[in-house]
């Protein structure tokens, strides 16, 4: 088997017959790959922060093989509940209707309102008696000044 070592500066693989061993004063001994890793380290350069070496590749997430599978993100799912008013089946009936059917619903519901609203003042008219007539020019004053919508016509 091979003793392999480990370059202090650049992190590769340092084969037999390869490299440099330097020991400094204090007693620590590095194995450098050759001189330009060497020289680096001599020089006091930040391993982190140069871009072939093995420290700055990890540092940055380089060639990893492994963790290219992104980790998928929940999409929100849409859900279709009940509404306080109505059953989650009258709302579906409601979307699946034509459209024809359904404005004919809401022309019959609207000319019922304004037939009850209709009963209602003929009623309060009636109770109030001489007072009813200026109460209606009023509404019609209102009526006339309501903003006219669409722009020039």
């Amino acid at each position: 088997l091979l003793k392999l070592d480990v370059c202090a500066f650049s992190g590769f693989k340092i084969y037999p017959g390869h490299g440099k061993r330097y020991a400094r004063v204090d007693g620590k001994v590095f194995n450098f790959l050759n001189g330009k890793t060497e020289a680096s380290f001599l020089m006091r350069r930040n391993p982190r922060k140069i871009c072939w070496t093995v420290l700055y590749r990890r540092k940055h997430r380089k060639g990893t093989q492994e963790e290219t599978v992104k980790r998928r993100t929940r999409r929100t799912q849409k859900f279709q509940r009940a509404i306080q008013g109505a059953t989650l089946e009258n709302i579906m009936a409601k979307r699946n209707q034509k459209p024809e059917v359904r404005k004919a619903q809401r022309e019959q519901l609207v000319r019922a309102a304004k037939e009850k609203n209709k009963d209602k003042k003929h009623s309060k008219a009636a109770s109030k008696g001489g007072k009813s007539a200026p109460k209606s020019k009023a509404n019609k004053i209102v009526k006339t000044n309501a903003p006219r919508v669409g722009g020039k016509r």
